[in-house]
């Protein structure tokens, strides 16, 4: 993945929060370092900063597809921010602390409502219904587009936060997750990722099926 140490400071939620039109203040500074603390828990290993960071690099590539690119930003910055690997609802959660910061921080009713709905897209149970939801799908999604290298890293990471789940079960489930991306027309909705990403995650995740699906 990309190394983009200028993403994920304090400087840069700062700047985002600014963009949204809210205050800075000392509650939005607390919430940056409590989600950006969440993101080091010890049960993630693909969740991570890491994960945040490249997304944010791809919004930086692709911003001009946006409707409303702060707010696309926000839920980046949240939309994975609840992650417990043995739980239901992660994309709720994550929905319900963002909704809990931009309340306390003097956000707009539409705002809310607008963010709540691109985190809760990222369940990927649904095809996105807005410009802005499809840009943010097509980010998180880019990871399987990645080169071979840091897309066998990418599955071991989420192997190990699995790793709790008998290997039989989960490479049946995983297995399907992954076909069910393969399954769609296209996996990505921009024209953007399309042509950087389409072909090379179609490759990947035939890899990673067949992988599985041989054991």
């Amino acid at each position: 993945m990309e190394n983009i140490s200028r993403f994920m400071t304090p400087r840069c939620w700062e700047q985002m929060v600014a963009a949204l039109g809210l205050q800075n203040s000392a509650t939005t500074d607390i919430a940056n370092r409590d989600v950006t603390a969440a993101y080091a828990e010890p049960q993630r290993f693909y969740h991570t900063a890491v994960h945040i960071e490249d997304c944010l690099a791809k919004l930086d590539a692709s911003k001009s597809f946006a409707e409303y690119p702060a707010e696309v930003e926000f839920a980046l910055w949240l939309h994975d921010a609840v992650y417990k690997p043995y739980a239901a609802g992660n994309e709720a959660s994550s929905a319900a602390w963002a909704r809990k910061i931009l309340l306390d921080a003097g956000a707009s009713g539409r705002q809310i409502e607008r963010i709540d709905d691109l985190i809760m897209a990222t369940q990927h149970a649904v095809a996105a219904s807005t410009q802005d939801a499809r840009l943010l799908v097509d980010i998180d999604l880019s990871i399987l587009g990645a080169n071979v290298t840091d897309y066998d890293v990418f599955e071991k990471n989420v192997r190990k936060e699995y790793r709790w789940v008998p290997y039989f079960l989960y490479r049946k489930k995983r297995a399907e997750i992954l076909q069910s991306f393969l399954d769609r027309t296209t996996i990505y909705t921009n024209d953007f990722f399309i042509d950087r990403y389409e072909s090379r995650a179609r490759m990947n995740l035939q890899t990673a099926v067949k992988k599985l699906s041989s054991h």
